[in-house]
C-alpha cells in the first residue's frame, strides 16, 4: 500500500504543498554541519555532510528533514527486522515522523514500524537529491501522536522524549 502523502490528491492548506513540489530548491547538501549553521533544519550525514532546509518561514507548521546516503548498507538488525526493499524511503519518512511529533524512533517503531500514520497529520515528500534519499516533512497544529508513550505532554510520556528546538525544526534524533 503507497503511503498516504507523498503529494497525494488530499488538498491541503497552501504554501506547504508549493514548497514540497520545489523541495529540491530549498536542499543544500553541505560538506560538514558548520556550513548549513543556518539552516532551518538539518539532517547529519555519517560521512560527515549535512543536508539543509532553506525553505521560507511556513507560519503554523513545522518542518523536519532526514536523509540518508542511498547506497549505505541497510543495517542487517534492521533489515531482519523492517526488510530492504525501499528500505530508505522507509527510513527517512519514519524519521521525519518522530522528528515532527518529538517521539523518539524505537517508540514509533512499535506503533508504526518504518510506516506512517494515516489521515493527513504530517505531509511529505521523499526524494532523491545527488546519492541522497531525503524527506521533507510537515506537519500543523500540536503534535499528533497519542496512544502510549506518545503524549502531547512530555510529563505524562511513558520513556524519555526528544524536544524540539523551538521555531528552528529538528536536526538529528
Amino acid at each position: 500500500m503507497p503511503p498516504p502523502s507523498d503529494l497525494g490528491p488530499v488538498v491541503r492548506p497552501r504554501p506547504v504543498p508549493a514548497l514540497l513540489a520545489a523541495a529540491e530548491r530549498y536542499l543544500r547538501v553541505a560538506a560538514d554541519a558548520a556550513q548549513s549553521a543556518d539552516a532551518a533544519t538539518r539532517s547529519h550525514l555519517d560521512d560527515g555532510r549535512c543536508v539543509g532546509w532553506y525553505g521560507p518561514p511556513t507560519i503554523g507548521w513545522r518542518v523536519a528533514i532526514d536523509a540518508e546516503r542511498a547506497d549505505a548498507p541497510v543495517p542487517p538488525t534492521l533489515a531482519d527486522r523492517f526488510g530492504t526493499a525501499d528500505f530508505w524511503a522507509r527510513w527517512t519518512r519514519a524519521e521525519c515522523c518522530c522528528k515532527l511529533a518529538d517521539v523518539p524512533v524505537a517508540l514509533w517503531w512499535r506503533r508504526y514500524g518504518l510506516g506512517t500514520p494515516a489521515g493527513g497529520a504530517v505531509v511529505w515528500r521523499t526524494l532523491r537529491v545527488a546519492d541522497l534519499v531525503v524527506t521533507v516533512g510537515f506537519a500543523s497544529g500540536p503534535g499528533f501522536a497519542s496512544g502510549p508513550g506518545f503524549a502531547s505532554d512530555p510529563g505524562t510520556a511513558s520513556e524519555p522524549r526528544i524536544a524540539l528546538p523551538t521555531g528552528r525544526g529538528h536536526s538529528c534524533l
